[in-house]
Protein backbone atom coordinates (compact mmCIF):
# COMPACT_ATOMS: atom_id res chain seq x y z
CA UNK A 1 0.00 0.00 0.00
CA UNK A 2 1.42 3.38 -0.99
CA UNK A 3 1.80 6.27 1.43
CA UNK A 4 -0.98 8.09 -0.44
CA UNK A 5 -3.28 5.08 -0.07
CA UNK A 6 -2.57 4.86 3.67
CA UNK A 7 -3.31 8.57 4.13
CA UNK A 8 -6.46 8.28 2.00
CA UNK A 9 -7.73 5.33 4.03
CA UNK A 10 -7.17 7.25 7.28
CA UNK A 11 -8.90 10.36 5.88
CA UNK A 12 -11.90 8.38 4.62
CA UNK A 13 -12.32 6.71 8.01
CA UNK A 14 -11.80 9.97 9.93
CA UNK A 15 -14.29 11.98 7.88
CA UNK A 16 -16.97 9.29 7.57
CA UNK A 17 -20.42 10.86 8.04
CA UNK A 18 -18.97 14.40 8.02
CA UNK A 19 -20.21 17.09 5.64
CA UNK A 20 -18.94 20.52 4.64
CA UNK A 21 -20.88 23.80 4.79
CA UNK A 22 -22.51 22.98 1.44
CA UNK A 23 -23.63 19.54 2.60
CA UNK A 24 -21.05 17.68 0.50
CA UNK A 25 -19.21 14.63 1.91
CA UNK A 26 -16.28 16.19 3.77
CA UNK A 27 -13.72 13.80 2.24
CA UNK A 28 -14.12 15.77 -1.01
CA UNK A 29 -12.32 18.72 0.62
CA UNK A 30 -9.04 16.96 1.49
CA UNK A 31 -9.13 15.18 -1.88
CA UNK A 32 -9.45 18.53 -3.65
CA UNK A 33 -6.65 20.05 -1.57
CA UNK A 34 -4.41 17.04 -2.30
CA UNK A 35 -4.91 17.60 -6.03
CA UNK A 36 -3.65 21.19 -5.70
CA UNK A 37 -0.26 20.30 -4.16
CA UNK A 38 2.78 18.66 -5.76
CA UNK A 39 4.86 16.25 -3.71
CA UNK A 40 3.85 12.93 -2.16
CA UNK A 41 4.42 14.36 1.33
CA UNK A 42 2.27 17.40 0.54
CA UNK A 43 -0.50 15.19 -0.88
CA UNK A 44 -0.49 13.00 2.24
CA UNK A 45 -0.50 16.02 4.55
CA UNK A 46 -3.36 17.47 2.49
CA UNK A 47 -5.41 14.30 2.91
CA UNK A 48 -4.71 14.32 6.65
CA UNK A 49 -4.78 18.06 7.39
CA UNK A 50 -8.14 18.01 9.22
CA UNK A 51 -8.00 14.45 10.61
CA UNK A 52 -6.63 15.25 14.08
CA UNK A 53 -8.75 18.39 14.42
CA UNK A 54 -12.04 16.82 13.27
CA UNK A 55 -11.89 13.18 14.42
CA UNK A 56 -10.66 10.82 17.11
CA UNK A 57 -7.35 10.22 15.30
CA UNK A 58 -4.19 11.37 17.07
CA UNK A 59 -0.74 12.18 15.76
CA UNK A 60 0.46 8.94 17.35
CA UNK A 61 -2.17 7.05 15.34
CA UNK A 62 -0.74 8.54 12.15
CA UNK A 63 2.77 7.49 13.13
CA UNK A 64 1.66 3.95 13.97
CA UNK A 65 -0.04 3.71 10.54
CA UNK A 66 3.31 4.50 8.89
CA UNK A 67 2.92 8.18 8.09
CA UNK A 68 6.43 9.76 7.90
CA UNK A 69 7.48 12.18 10.62
CA UNK A 70 7.71 15.11 8.17
CA UNK A 71 4.03 14.64 7.29
CA UNK A 72 2.99 14.13 10.93
CA UNK A 73 4.83 17.35 11.82
CA UNK A 74 3.02 19.22 9.04
CA UNK A 75 -0.34 17.86 10.26
CA UNK A 76 0.55 19.00 13.80
CA UNK A 77 1.33 22.49 12.53
CA UNK A 78 -1.87 22.58 10.44
CA UNK A 79 -4.03 21.47 13.37
CA UNK A 80 -5.43 24.57 15.06
CA UNK A 81 -4.71 24.67 18.78
CA UNK A 82 -7.25 26.22 21.10
CA UNK A 83 -6.13 29.61 22.41
CA UNK A 84 -3.50 30.18 19.70
CA UNK A 85 -4.15 33.43 17.79
CA UNK A 86 -4.67 32.95 14.04
CA UNK A 87 -1.65 35.14 13.18
CA UNK A 88 0.61 32.98 15.37
CA UNK A 89 -0.83 29.87 13.74
CA UNK A 90 -0.04 31.25 10.27
CA UNK A 91 3.53 32.13 11.31
CA UNK A 92 4.16 28.49 12.23
CA UNK A 93 2.54 27.27 9.03
CA UNK A 94 4.73 29.59 6.95
CA UNK A 95 7.90 28.12 8.49
CA UNK A 96 7.15 24.54 7.33
CA UNK A 97 7.35 23.87 3.58
CA UNK A 98 4.79 21.04 3.57
CA UNK A 99 2.33 22.80 5.90
CA UNK A 100 2.64 26.03 3.90
CA UNK A 101 1.86 24.33 0.57
CA UNK A 102 -1.11 22.47 2.05
CA UNK A 103 -2.49 25.55 3.82
CA UNK A 104 -2.31 27.63 0.65
CA UNK A 105 -4.28 24.94 -1.20
CA UNK A 106 -6.71 24.60 1.71
CA UNK A 107 -7.31 28.35 1.78
CA UNK A 108 -7.79 28.43 -1.98
CA UNK A 109 -10.49 25.77 -1.78
CA UNK A 110 -12.13 27.29 1.30
CA UNK A 111 -12.21 30.73 -0.38
CA UNK A 112 -14.30 29.44 -3.28
CA UNK A 113 -17.75 30.78 -2.46
CA UNK A 114 -19.22 29.14 -5.57
CA UNK A 115 -19.32 25.93 -3.48
CA UNK A 116 -22.09 27.47 -1.34
CA UNK A 117 -25.69 27.84 -2.43
CA UNK A 118 -26.43 30.71 -0.04
CA UNK A 119 -23.71 33.24 0.71
CA UNK A 120 -24.05 35.43 3.78
CA UNK A 121 -21.99 38.16 5.45
CA UNK A 122 -20.14 35.60 7.57
CA UNK A 123 -19.02 33.76 4.43
CA UNK A 124 -17.75 36.98 2.86
CA UNK A 125 -15.81 37.93 6.01
CA UNK A 126 -14.30 34.44 6.16
CA UNK A 127 -13.28 34.73 2.50
CA UNK A 128 -11.59 38.09 3.21
CA UNK A 129 -9.71 36.53 6.14
CA UNK A 130 -8.56 33.66 3.94
CA UNK A 131 -7.41 36.01 1.16
CA UNK A 132 -5.23 37.90 3.65
CA UNK A 133 -3.81 34.59 4.88
CA UNK A 134 -2.99 33.56 1.29
CA UNK A 135 -1.17 36.85 0.72
CA UNK A 136 0.83 36.34 3.92
CA UNK A 137 1.79 32.74 3.11
CA UNK A 138 2.80 33.36 -0.53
Amino acid sequence: MSLYDIALEIAINAHKNQFDKAGVDYIQHPLYVANLVSTDEEKCAALLHDVVEDSEYTLDDLTVKGIPQAVVTAVLILTKQQGVPYDDYLKKVKQNKIARAVKLADLQHNSDLSRLSNINEKDIKRQEKYKKAIEYLQ
